[in-house]
């Protein structure tokens, strides 16, 4: 049985995608897998028993596959996923300037995506839609992401290099996609969670990626009696992931740091501005925080900077969410 999926970003979206291989190796136990994606997203594949042959976006692809599965619904996508030849397909292929759903159990997602009252209404998270795209049980598995010992040994010379108490350390991603400008929480607030956080004896990795490059550099100035750390904005995918499981907990927004840190187990906190928290899977991990303001913005209003809905969740709920993990590390 030979299987190809197609998801070839955004790179958090291919984190919350990997449980489908776990289902597939259930239903397909002797099943070949191949994984075409992005070279952005490559790294996040590496590594996992269950994908045979990584291929990357654009390839040509010459093989025929018994099924396949593509996830996405972008043109480039859309448009190999209908020049692939294969006897079954699921998930989306191109039509006249369109996302077309191959199978009848993939237009609800569709219709998430172009219909904003099924989105603001819908309560299935996005692994649940991918599953019923694929036509496959969702049993809330978990995603499969494996950090290698090189991995391992990076996060362990950032131990020691800065000398950290794991015990008390705190991540918190300070960005998130320029996309949604209202996606992350707004400069004051951070900076205020860092004080407040250090008061109570946790120590703050503040965790950058490329769209924020001087971003830590900046808070570290301003709060420079507190004992905060930054990773290296410029860090790989699978350095920023060894950092993140360094962390008790994370605080995030809706973003890849947060699926990362949910697929490494972690109690995480997530900050919800203006994207569905319906759509993410918590795992029993995950304590969502949603602006009042939410349903103001989201879905019409997303790509609207609002000074006012950045600052709309306040460091004393987050402060309470985190103490709720010290006690049981759930939700």
């Amino acid at each position: 049985m030979k299987i190809l999926i197609i998801k070839l970003g955004a790179k958090g979206d291919v984190v919350r995608t990997l449980p489908i291989l776990l289902a597939l190796k259930e239903k397909y136990p002797d099943s070949k897998i191949s994984w075409i994606t992005k070279p952005l997203s490559k790294e996040i594949l590496e590594n996992s028993p269950y994908i045979d042959k990584i291929l990357t976006f654009p390839s040509e692809i010459n093989e025929k596959f018994d099924i396949l599965y593509n996830f996405d619904i972008e043109e480039e996508a859309t448009k190999l996923a209908g020049s692939v030849e294969a006897d079954k397909k699921y998930g989306f292929y191109y039509d006249e300037g369109y996302a077309s759903a191959f199978n009848l159990s993939s237009e609800y997602y569709l219709n998430t995506l172009f219909d904003d009252e099924t989105k603001k209404t819908n309560k299935k998270t996005y692994q649940e839609m991918m599953f019923e795209v694929a036509e496959l049980p969702y049993k809330k598995q978990h995603p499969p992401f494996y950090l290698t010992e090189e991995d391992k040994n990076y996060a362990e010379s950032f131990i020691k290099k800065n000398n950290l108490n794991k015990e008390k350390l705190v991540g918190l991603h300070i960005g998130a996609s320029p996309r949604w400008p209202s996606k992350a929480w707004s400069d004051n607030k951070i900076k205020e969670f860092i004080i407040e956080a250090s008061k109570k004896g946790y120590e703050i990795l503040l965790f950058a990626g490329p769209d924020e490059p001087s971003k830590p550099q900046k808070f570290t100035k301003e709060v420079a009696n507190t004992k905060i750390y930054t990773n290296d904005p410029a860090n790989s995918d699978r350095q920023f992931a060894s950092l993140v499981n360094l962390c008790n907990a994370m605080v995030c927004s809706d973003s890849f740091s947060l699926h990362i840190s949910l697929a490494l187990k972690k109690p995480t906190i997530g900050l919800f501005f203006c994207t569905s928290p319906n759509e993410v899977e918590g795992y029993g991990l995950l304590k969502k925080l949603v602006s009042p303001l939410l349903y103001d913005f989201f879905p019409e209003k997303q790509d609207i900077y609002s000074e006012k809905l950045v600052n709309s969740i306040s460091v004393e709920e987050v402060l309470k969410a985190l103490a709720s993990f010290n006690n049981n590390g759930r939700e």
